[in-house]
C-alpha cells in the first residue's frame, strides 16, 4: 500500500467514487524480511554481519466516510504501526484523522503526512517506501542533524542518533502530529496541499514551552503516466536559538509500461545552527523494468553532497545510497522480495538506513563510538500481504 499525501491525495480518496463508501474497512499491510547487515570501518568501529528480521513498517487501519448530504462528506482513518515482535498497544502512529470533503476539496485534522514527505515516497522504488533501500537514509537529514519527529505535545528537540533497528528519516519524512491540512480538488492532474503544524502551546504559566511550528505546501500534477510535484516544508523548531529549518523538493516520475523512471532533488536547510546556515543538497534516480508480468527489477542511487556552512563547504560530509533488489508477484496481495542496499559514507559522515537502520549513530560500538566514515551495507529478503 502506497504511503499516503495526507492520506487523500495521493491515494486518490478524495473522487466521489472513493468517498461514497458508508462503511468501515479494514486495511492492512503484513510485510517482514530477513535482513544480513553489517557496518564497516576501521577496526575499532566495525560491527560484523547481524541477523534480524524487521517489520517494515507494517500496518493496520480503519477508514471510512459517511454522506451528509448537500455535497458533503466526513471522512476518517485511523491507522497504527505493527511490530511483530512488538507487545505494545495499536495507537494512532500513522496517518489518522478526521476531516468533511466535498466539492471545495478536503479538509483534515490529526497525525498527517504533509506533501514533502508523500513526494520522497512517491518517488522511492521500493513497494511501500520502505525497507533497507529506502531513499529516506539520506533525503532531509542534512548531515544527520535534523533525525526524528516531534513529541506528543508538538514539540520538536532534534535529533542525531538512530537506535540500532529504529526509524531513521528526517523530520521532514516523519508525520506531523497536531496538524490540519487542505487538499484540494484536481484541476486536469493539478492538486494543491497546504498542511499547518499547530504550536501547541507556548511557555506561560510555569508551564514547559511546546512551541514548534510550520507549514508544508506542494502542488503536484499526475495524468497517465506522468507525475510531477514541487513541495516546501518550513519549520520553526521555537528553541532559545530561533531555529528554522526548511526542505524544498522538486520530483517526479514516469511509467513506460515496462519499466518506469523516477527522480528527487532536496534541498535542506537550516538558519541558527550553532550561529551558523547550514544547507545540504541531495539528488536521486531510480528506476523500475518489468521482466515478466510478475516480476519487477528496481533500483535506484541517491547521493548527498558535502553541507555547506555559510556557504563554504565542509568536507567529506556527504554520502551516497544504491539499492538494487527484485520484486516477484505471487498474488494481486502477496508478494516475494530480495534487495541489496549499501550507504557508502564520505570520511567525516554517519548516514545509517532510514527504515531499520543498522546503528551506525548509537554510540554502541566498540569503545563506544560512531562509525564516522563507515559503510552501511545489506541484504534483505521478504514476504509482503496488503489486505
Amino acid at each position: 500500500m502506497q504511503k499516503k499525501l495526507i492520506a487523500l491525495a495521493v491515494a486518490g480518496l478524495a473522487s466521489t467514487g472513493a468517498l461514497a463508501q458508508a462503511n468501515v474497512t479494514v486495511y492492512g499491510v503484513a510485510d517482514a524480511s530477513f535482513d544480513v547487515v553489517r557496518i564497516s570501518g576501521d577496526a575499532n568501529n566495525e560491527l560484523g554481519n547481524t541477523t534480524r528480521v524487521s517489520t517494515n513498517s507494517s500496518l493496520l487501519g480503519f477508514k471510512g466516510a459517511e454522506s451528509l448530504g448537500n455535497g458533503l462528506t466526513a471522512v476518517f482513518q485511523y491507522e497504527s504501526s505493527v511490530g511483530f515482535d512488538n507487545a505494545g498497544a495499536l495507537g494512532a502512529t500513522r496517518d489518522s484523522y478526521v476531516g468533511l470533503a466535498g466539492g471545495f476539496g478536503t479538509v483534515v485534522l490529526g497525525n498527517l503526512t504533509g506533501p514533502t514527505r508523500a513526494l520522497g515516497s512517491a518517488v522511492d522504488v521500493n513497494a511501500g517506501a520502505t525497507g533497507i533501500g529506502a531513499n529516506t537514509a539520506l533525503i532531509g537529514k542534512l548531515g544527520n542533524n535534523l533525525l526524528g519527529t516531534t513529541d506528543t505535545s508538538g514539540n520538536y528537540a532534534g535529533g542525531s542518533t538512530c537506535a540500532r533497528n529504529s526509524t531513521c528519516a528526517s523530520i521532514f519524512d516523519t508525520r506531523w502530529k497536531n496538524a490540519i491540512a487542505y487538499v484540494s480538488p484536481s484541476f486536469g492532474g493539478l492538486n494543491a496541499t497546504v498542511a499547518y503544524v499547530a504550536n501547541e502551546n507556548k511557555a506561560l504559566n510555569g508551564l514547559a514551552a511546546a512551541n514548534t511550528t510550520g507549514y508544508d505546501v506542494g502542488v503536484k500534477y499526475a495524468n497517465g503516466p506522468a507525475m510531477a510535484a514541487v513541495t516546501y516544508n518550513a519549520v520553526s523548531v521555537g528553541n532559545a536559538a530561533d531555529l528554522k529549518v526548511s526542505d524544498l523538493r522538486v520530483g517526479g516520475s514516469y511509467n513506460f509500461g515496462m519499466a518506469s523512471v523516477r527522480a528527487l532533488f532536496d534541498l535542506a536547510r537550516a538558519d541558527n545552527f550553532g550561529g551558523n546556515k547550514v544547507t545540504q543538497a541531495v539528488y536521486g534516480f531510480g528506476a523500475t523494468f518489468n521482466v515478466t508480468p510478475a516480476s519487477k527489477l528496481l533500483g535506484q542511487v541517491y547521493v548527498a553532497r558535502d553541507l555547506k556552512v555559510n556557504g563554504s563547504s565542509s568536507d567529506d560530509t556527504g554520502a551516497k545510497l544504491f539499492e538494487i533488489g527484485v520484486e516477484h508477484s505471487l498474488s494481486k496481495r502477496t508478494m516475494l522480495k530480495a534487495t541489496y542496499a549499501m550507504i557508502n559514507n564520505d570520511k567525516a559522515a554517519t548516514y545509517d538506513f532510514g527504515i531499520n537502520a543498522a546503528g551506525i549513530r548509537t554510540g554502541a560500538l566498540p569503545g563506544g563510538a560512531n562509525a564516522v566514515g563507515g559503510t552501511v551495507s545489506g541484504l534483505s529478503f521478504g514476504l509482503r500481504h496488503t489486505f
